[in-house]
């Protein structure tokens, strides 16, 4: 109980703040992105973008890439300008024209490191506290317990070049911590990760949900905006494709269970017509053809006339979802 209580204290907003929110409702976003557009010469990269966060959501970010994630993502921190459209912030802030009122009750994850690589742990959480115009005092009250929340205690004396890429990422969540922000941004959060400290990383951001804080994620691990994530947003060419919190996606979306068929001379079942028939949707990718149905029952049945080959019966998920709105296709970028 001490630990949990220890890891509150952390991340809790001042007690002034809370009620301040509370008072304000619960219902008011606290950003609201209406049609925005950015142009790069004469691509559009953000087409006409909607969507709004409220206190106390994870709203995920997904699709492929050029999709314009990073893009949305940078015009919020002022890091980008938009050729048109707005971005309100709590209490009336409008980016760019209030970016430095904004960014005082922000904390951002940027998708690559951009810790001090010549300060402590302990440091590079001192010297980010300055930035916001923190009393030292205040900031060395705060960087043991934002230390203990990112599990790096032992590692406060510790340079950057000295961890793993998980230490990283999770001393990078900590610092966006130090001045109790209202939002908190992440792009990508844990790319380059060992399943472990994935696991780890999303420990940590699902007690910041539990807090309340509020999280604007961009990912590529479906598994990861299941897990986290209250609604998602689906962008491809830059334009919002699909909204929605992601078990309804899936529902309005795909047939409920997916059966997978692979191996030697599996392709060829894709244009079997009795198999067809009990499917609702048929789809192939690389060696292995994708059932999807309703009732996979009679199907599985029907593939027992090939016990050569492997299967697998699992439900629909983010990834088929993803998968069916934006393409199988590699895409590349730049």
């Amino acid at each position: 109980m001490q630990k949990k209580a220890l890891i509150l204290s952390v991340t809790q907003m001042p007690a002034r703040a809370c009620a301040d929110r509370h008072n304000s409702g619960m219902n008011t976003p606290l950003l609201s992105v209406e049609h925005l557009v950015k142009r790069y010469g004469d691509t559009t990269v953000v087409n006409d973008l909607t969507f709004h966060i409220h206190p106390g959501e994870c709203l995920g970010v997904i699709g492929p890439n050029g999709a314009g994630k990073t893009t949305t993502l940078r015009m919020c921190l002022g890091l980008s300008q938009p050729d048109s459209g707005s971005m309100a912030y709590f209490d009336g802030l409008q980016m760019p024209r209030d970016a430095l009122a904004i960014k005082a009750r922000l904390g951002v994850v940027a998708q690559m490191d951009t810790l001090d690589p010549d300060f402590t742990a302990e440091e590079n959480l001192l010297v980010f506290g300055r930035y916001f115009g923190l009393p030292d005092a205040v900031i060395r009250e705060r960087i043991p317990q934002l230390l203990e929340f990112g599990a790096l205690s032992h590692k406060a004396k510790a340079k950057p070049g000295e961890l793993s890429g998980g230490m990283k990422r999770r001393l990078s969540l900590s610092r966006a911590l130090i001045n109790h922000p209202q939002l908190l941004m992440l792009d990508e959060p844990t790319t380059g990760l060992d399943p472990q400290a994935r696991h780890l990383m999303w420990e940590r951001l699902q007690v910041l949900l539990q807090e309340g804080k509020s999280i604007l994620l961009t990912t590529h691990f479906m598994d990861e905006a299941e897990r986290l994530c209250s609604r998602l947003l689906v962008l491809d060419q830059g334009r919002k494709i699909a909204e929605g919190k992601p078990r309804d996606l899936i529902a309005e979306h795909l047939e409920p269970e997916v059966v997978e068929v692979f191996g030697p001379g599996a392709v060829a079942l894709a244009q079997d017509a009795s198999l067809k028939a009990l499917a609702g949707r048929v789809e192939v990718s690389g060696e292995t053809v994708f059932f999807y149905t309703q009732n996979s029952r009679a199907l599985m049945h029907a593939l027992e006339a090939w016990p050569a080959l492997r299967t697998l019966h699992r439900p629909s998920n983010l990834e088929d979802l993803f998968l069916k709105l934006t393409g199988r296709q590699i895409r590349e970028e730049g």
